[in-house]
């Protein structure tokens, strides 16, 4: 179980520095298409790195989620406990994220920024926000 936990632990870790980083991509990306043609060799720029970043991250999520099923497999009892069925709706929620940041790439790939830089620096806390939640719920366990 131990095993499993620090390779969870790890991905976990790696998906998260993903889905800290690639907003912030988004937030400059934006701000290079906004700037017109001057910048259009930097926003080309930040297409790949944004598209390199989500595969990095998406391997991360996925183990780190594969990680988290097998500790549940090992020890089907902790699913009677409350607080890993918050935990587990807030890992969907971050799926969700994870999700819509795709949509994202692929607009900003193309060149529609369809939010402005605000919205995006906005964006880019979500994920820290839930990270507490997460923590505390596992750390914690209220219930």
């Amino acid at each position: 179980m131990l095993w499993l936990k620090a390779f969870h632990i790890v991905f976990v870790v790696t998906w998260f520095a993903g889905l800290f980083y690639l907003p912030r991509l988004f937030v400059y990306h934006a701000a290079a298409l906004h700037a017109g043609t001057a910048e259009q060799r930097l926003a080309e720029r930040f297409a790949v790195m944004e598209r390199r970043l989500f595969a990095i991250m998406t391997i991360g999520g996925a183990l780190a989620i594969a990680f988290g099923i097998a500790m549940v497999a090992v020890a089907p009892a902790y699913l009677a406990f409350g607080w890993l069925h918050v935990k587990l709706a807030l890992v969907a929620a971050l799926v969700v994220y994870h999700v819509w940041c795709y949509g994202l790439t692929r607009a900003l790939r193309a060149g529609r920024s369809v939010h402005s830089q605000r919205w995006y620096r906005l964006f880019n806390e979500v994920p820290g926000l839930l990270l507490i939640a997460i923590v505390l719920l596992v750390v914690l366990k209220p219930f």
